[in-house]
């Protein structure tokens, strides 16, 4: 590939992903509004946000999680957010003793009680553990949210509030989900006093 090839490769990635904003841009906001007051319910409630999913949707979680315990722009009080993806001796023995389709559904179990959140990233909308987790959350009374892509797969029925980033490029859909979190955070911000 010559050098031209790759400013080529370079300038069609920029233009999709900006494509895949714009689409965004124009979706209804209402599912991430209710799912960002759901989240700030909770946490005055006590309650916490579970997040899970796979591949660069774990990666995903982590970094929301990171987002809502830390923070997003201004100082506030700390949210209880846990990254279903992070504990690699949880996730080993439960794929090892359980299977990997229970990863997430059982942490859901130990962790979750009615009044949390739970967050499901999945780019296909159909990834085994990641629909076990929300039938598990759903089960508990948690509220469930759904960022997905493509046409939002099984997961879309199965959450009370669900966004989706019509595109068949993953990573597109996660370029996507990365932002959609971001306005999350933002959006649960402005629901809590700040510090």
């Amino acid at each position: 590939m010559n050098a031209q090839s790759r400013a080529a490769v370079y300038d069609e990635v920029l233009a999709a992903a900006a494509a895949a904003h714009e689409r965004m841009r124009r979706q209804d906001p209402g599912p991430i509004v209710a799912a960002a007051h759901a989240v700030a319910t909770s946490i005055r409630e006590a309650g916490k946000v579970l997040v899970f999913g796979n591949g660069g949707s774990a990666a995903d979680a982590q970094h929301l999680s990171a987002e809502l315990v830390g923070r997003l722009k201004r100082e506030r009080a700390a949210i209880g957010a846990i990254a279903l993806t992070a504990d690699t001796s949880v996730l080993t023995a439960l794929a090892n003793d359980y299977s990997f389709d229970r990863v997430f559904a059982r942490q859901v179990e130990a962790l979750g009680r009615a009044g949390d959140v739970a967050i499901a990233i999945s780019t296909s909308g159909n990834s085994p553990n990641v629909l076990a987790a929300a039938r598990a959350a759903a089960e508990l009374g948690l509220i469930t949210v759904g960022l997905t892509g493509a046409d939002g797969g099984k997961l879309a029925a199965l959450v009370d509030h669900h966004f989706n980033v019509r595109h068949r490029s993953t990573a597109r859909v996660q370029e996507v989900h990365i932002m959609v979190g971001h306005i999350l955070c933002e959006l649960v911000d402005s629901h809590l006093p700040g510090a």
